[in-house]
């Protein structure tokens, strides 16, 4: 062995994640490097691909290494060559195939805390702004965001707040009130506002007075529309208080093998439709986020499943609107992934890259899925918004049949209808 390769070898794998495998693994994948003599290249596609390969509980790659080492003569670079070229095809031919979750073995099943730490603390940043994901390049509503609380105490797999956040602190902010008497909107123009964007909307209930705030914020501005995005089944506050009209909340779902296998620390599917369920019988209208939809072995009944779910227990009258979106990642959420080591076939798919970059399904993928989840509302179309979140007017026009020649009119049209469904008179 030479010792300046050993040297540089060492060096290398400190710039890779190789420390996230398990300590068997980094043995083997040890050995196989002193033999092959790796680039850095190399060795950084070849541990990035054995962390895939067991956080998507496949088997280890040091046994497809060993299997492929024994089934051929070739030596040298010329193994080396042939090696990885039969590792890509591998990991191309898992990532065509349909997950299958039904065997799924979660060893980790967060990368968040079971307990996280509450702090409230003074801050400089802003609190409202344009939706984060906003795009010219796609379809865009408009949405603005108020960032009510940052970090969220839920451990999704996908969720891109874990790329914002370095720790388990949930950060409060001292001035929120005082932030938000301080946003001045045109009194003229109506407004769609969101929270849920840097953490979930409900999960803390009234915690530090945040929703208390945000009533007084949504009685001061009767312009707007002020929507709380959840997962969470923490509703009692809003049942116990007197919620401005122009308050509403979404749910976000996915069918229960998602939920158990990629929504980690989050209530099951029954528990957030009976959360919805409770809100809408005091009165408060909701919404429905079909986001992110995820391709799965049985997806096509399982998606179906809740959508009949979904129209059973509400009134399309209940209902202000319903979005679909698939799993969209910044660059940057992979490796966090990677570096978690959590149980997860959220990148175990077909990639591409949007018009921002981002990685995300192929078009051919989200028309199968958008198409299905639009054809089992059939009875809701008439009655309910339907919108794509963050896609292309391609997808539109082949999931509705149509799509809005800008984002003003795309606003416009969800504010109109949105504001019927709430019997708000904005003109």
């Amino acid at each position: 062995m030479n010792s300046d390769y050993l040297l540089k070898l060492n060096e290398n794998l400190k710039r890779t994640l190789f420390d996230k495998l398990e300590d068997d693994q980094q043995h083997a994948l040890r050995e196989i490097a002193k033999v092959n003599y790796f680039t850095f290249q190399e060795l950084r596609i070849l541990v990035e691909s054995a962390i895939d390969l067991s956080i998507w509980n496949e088997k280890s790659l040091v046994s497809y290494w060993q299997q492929w080492r024994q089934s051929t003569d070739l030596e040298g670079r010329e193994f080396k060559k042939w090696a990885f070229k039969k590792l890509d095809d591998l990991l191309q031919e898992l990532r065509q195939k349909e997950n299958d979750y039904s065997n799924m073995e979660i060893k980790n099943r967060s990368f968040r805390k079971q307990k996280v730490e509450i702090i409230e603390q003074a801050s400089d940043t802003k609190i409202f702004g344009r939706c984060p994901v906003y795009s010219e390049a796609t379809s865009c509503c408009n949405l603005q965001t108020i960032d009510a609380v940052k970090n969220c105490g839920f451990g999704c797999s996908y969720c891109s707040i874990q790329t914002m956040y370095t720790n388990d602190n949930i950060q409060f902010d001292e001035q929120f009130a005082q932030k938000l008497d301080a946003i001045e909107l045109d009194p003229d123009k109506r407004y769609h506002i969101g929270t849920g964007q840097s953490s979930d909307a409900m999960m803390w209930g009234n915690t530090n007075g945040i929703l208390d705030d945000l009533f007084h914020f949504a009685r001061k501005w009767p312009n707007i529309i002020l929507e709380f995005k959840t997962k969470s089944k923490n509703v009692d506050y809003l049942l116990q208080s007197d919620v401005p009209e122009n308050v509403f909340c979404s749910w976000s779902l996915n069918p229960d093998i998602i939920i158990k296998n990629e929504e980690h620390l989050t209530p099951d599917l029954d528990k957030r439709l009976q959360a919805a369920r409770s809100v809408v019988d005091k009165g408060i209208k909701v919404g429905f986020h079909f986001h992110p939809m995820i391709i799965h072995k049985g997806w096509q009944e399982n998606y179906q499943a809740l959508i009949y779910n979904v129209m059973e227990q509400f009134h399309a009258d209940e209902v202000v609107f319903i979005s679909f979106g698939t799993l969209t990642f910044p660059k940057p959420i992979v490796k966090k992934i990677r570096s978690y080591g959590i149980q997860t076939k959220t990148h175990q798919i077909p990639l591409d890259t949007n018009p921002e970059g981002k990685v995300t399904y192929p078009d051919s993928i989200k028309e199968q899925l958008f198409c299905h989840a639009y054809e089992s509302f059939k009875p809701w179309h008439d009655k309910v918004f339907f919108y794509l979140c963050m896609e292309e007017k391609k997808l539109w026009e082949l999931t509705f049949g149509k799509a809005f020649a800008s984002n003003q009119i795309f606003e416009e049209t969800l504010l109109n209808s949105a504001l019927k469904k709430m019997t708000l008179n904005y003109t």
